[in-house]
């Protein structure tokens, strides 16, 4: 399976990449600077340079152009601009979405976050634009001919995944980005996930059945 990763060089989307390489899938990485490509072919991911917000529809539909599946796991950066928010969190997200339609790639799965049901339609904080801007995607990508999934993670961690979750519609708590990756891994080849949103934080099942009991 040839998997294109939007946001290629992210912590999830390396540790996802390199668990879809053990199990014999082709992952390609979408990153915007050079120097990290030798961080992808490290992983056994096939890079390619691309300005997610400085890009086109049509420029990524050629990159995605005969993949198997696409996986959004960019972000705007946590350094606080609301600009960012707009042009990756959403704008790429929507753009993917584009371009998987157009290139007749029917399987996404979104990287969102969790707390977007809440959402202050009308606060200036920079959290609250952050999940705006996550929801307007995920609403996106719902509307479209796509056979999406959509995984909302609790606060990231970069603790040592321990390979059992929750999963569900869930309230706050925490999870490790490696255990992120892992069920994103399991959902991407799991049909029971199809049209799916769920909630995950670290728990007590193990991935593999927590996913096949969504």
């Amino acid at each position: 399976m040839r998997i294109v990763i939007a946001g290629g060089h992210g912590q999830i989307a390396r540790q996802f990449a390199r668990l879809v390489t053990e199990t014999g899938h082709h992952p390609v990485g979408m990153i915007r600077k050079p120097e990290h490509v030798p961080d992808l072919q490290e992983d056994g991911t096939e890079p390619v340079l691309i300005d997610l917000e400085r890009t086109s529809v049509e420029e990524m539909t050629g990159i995605v152009r005969g993949a198997d599946a696409v996986v959004f796991a960019a972000g705007g950066g946590p350094d606080g601009n609301a600009g960012r928010k707009e042009t990756v969190d959403k704008g790429a997200a929507i753009m993917l979405a584009d371009a998987a339609e157009a290139a007749g790639v029917r399987r996404y799965l979104m990287v969102s976050a969790m707390g977007i049901d809440k959402v202050d339609p009308d606060s200036d904080d920079i959290f609250q634009i952050y999940l705006r801007a996550k929801k307007a995607a995920d609403d996106y990508v719902r509307s479209r001919d796509l056979d999406w999934t959509i995984v909302k993670p609790g606060r990231l961690t970069d603790d040592v995944p321990t390979g059992v979750v929750q999963v569900g519609d869930l309230e706050r708590g925490s999870i490790t980005r490696g255990d992120v990756a892992h069920v994103l891994a399991e959902a991407l080849e799991a049909d029971n996930t199809i049209g799916k949103t769920f909630d995950v934080l670290n728990g007590d099942v193990p991935i593999k059945q927590a996913v096949a009991e969504l």
